[in-house]
């Protein structure tokens, strides 16, 4: 019997990559403030949260969002997935810049640094039988390099198609942005957002779970 898998997600990239890996995941939106989250957290531990600190956080915020939600009127009985991403330069956390002006700004820095690191945070949460039980998490991390003779036009013509606005760090190294990043160091499927081998890691030395098992039947 196939072990099921929900993830708690609305990023089409996260779920293009578990379909390339051969799930089929059931999607459930988390409703999730990010913002107010990191906010929450900051001030509790008074001081800023870090890159990984952040991914981490979300990605836990929103695997827990979702307890004891119902997917058509059946409890979720499986496994609930939550992600996050966020880009580190210079010492930034960078979130979805949301705005066009954010966006141009940041490219304009990773233009003139030429490098920066993309972490991806995940959440697995057992919640089989439609009760939760424990979770377990884990980060994965990336370096990037950026072409070094980037134009203010290439930047101008990459915001306007808005793609960056709503993904961490304003790039998809799996879209237009592709041509843009010359060399990736780390996880290629942690860039786009959920490390797949981290994925498999957390299944089977928390949970027992073979990779396998996920995977439909008629594979």
């Amino acid at each position: 019997m196939t072990v099921r898998l929900y993830l708690a997600s609305t990023s089409p990239a996260r779920l293009s990559l578990l379909r390339a890996a051969g799930i089929e995941p059931v999607l459930i939106s988390p409703g999730v403030d990010e913002d107010e989250a990191v906010a929450v957290e900051s001030l509790r531990l008074g001081r800023p949260l870090d890159a990984v600190e952040t991914v981490s956080l979300l990605a836990r915020a929103k695997a827990e969002a979702v307890i004891g939600a119902t997917v058509d009127g059946e409890p979720i009985d499986g496994f609930v997935l939550g992600g996050d991403s966020a880009f580190e330069i210079e010492g930034d956390v960078l979130g979805k810049p949301h705005e066009p002006a954010v966006a141009t700004a940041r490219w304009a820095q990773m233009a003139r640094v030429g490098h920066g690191v993309l972490h991806s945070g995940h959440h697995l949460l057992d919640h089989r039988g439609g009760v939760p039980h424990q979770g377990a998490s884990a980060t994965a991390s990336a370096r990037l390099t950026f072409a070094d003779d980037l134009t203010d036009a290439e930047i101008a013509a990459y915001v306007a198609s808005r793609e960056p606005l709503e993904v961490a760090g304003a790039f998809t190294i799996d879209g237009l942005a592709s041509a843009f990043i010359t060399d990736i160091e780390g996880t290629p499927s942690a860039v786009v957002g959920l490390s797949i081998p981290v994925l498999r890691r957390l299944f089977r030395q928390h949970f027992g779970v073979e990779w396998h098992e996920l995977w439909p039947t008629d594979l």
